[in-house]
């Protein structure tokens, strides 16, 4: 008949010597997770940044693509003029007409059709100024400030050299040798967060051919 061997439990020593290797443990791996995460916010920040970026980016291209929509006249679907700004300042801005408006547009009611848009760069950041040729006080008064973004830091124009082998960087736009307004062919986009920089390019669109009056 086999006897039962006494069971031989944790000394003193073994338990603290347990306990202090679980500390070191728990320690080490309270210092991983804190410094995951604070690697993973300092890129969360760059990719919503980055985000935005580009969500600006297309928010402007599409604006003006739908501004190039055919028109029934062949008028540029992009093209310069001045505007009186609310606090009395005259700027020339490049410019684009939506002739359904735009749900993005701050408006009460439904979106006010045949919009003509302009863009600028405003120290709060890019400035969309938008009205309706349907107002009533369309011809007198300012246009409303749309705030697109307040990351802009710069707006610049890129004209093709007429060989076409280059472009031509300028921060205003240009006049032809007639003295008219000259429309680039592209929008450099320059957005600061912090210490955080990106640059972005919108490429205007051409002027398409007129629909046929029927």
């Amino acid at each position: 008949m086999n006897r039962l061997r006494p069971r031989r439990g944790f000394t003193l020593i073994e338990t603290l010597l347990a306990a202090a290797l679980l500390g070191a443990l728990l320690l080490a791996l309270n210092f991983f997770v804190f410094s995951m995460a604070e690697i993973w916010g300092r890129g969360a920040e760059r990719r919503l940044f980055e985000q935005h970026v580009r969500a600006v980016t297309r928010e402007i291209e599409e604006m003006l693509r739908r501004g190039a929509l055919p028109p029934l006249a062949a008028d540029p679907p992009v093209f310069v003029r001045e505007i009186r700004l609310q606090d009395g300042r005259r700027v020339s801005a490049l410019s684009f007409e939506l002739s359904a408006g735009s749900p993005r547009l701050p408006w009460p009611g439904a979106p006010l059709p045949d919009v003509v848009c302009s863009l600028a760069s405003e120290p709060a950041g890019l400035v969309l100024y938008w009205q309706s040729r349907l107002e009533e006080a369309y011809a007198d008064a300012a246009p409303r400030p749309w705030l697109v973004t307040p990351f802009l830091r710069t707006l610049a124009f890129e004209y093709a050299d007429a060989g076409g082998g280059a472009w031509r960087r300028q921060d205003f736009l240009q006049r032809d040798g007639n003295g008219r307004w000259s429309v680039p062919a592209r929008l450099r986009l320059g957005f600061v967060h912090g210490e955080m920089r990106a640059e972005t390019t919108v490429t205007l669109p051409p002027a398409p051919w007129p629909l046929p009056h029927f």
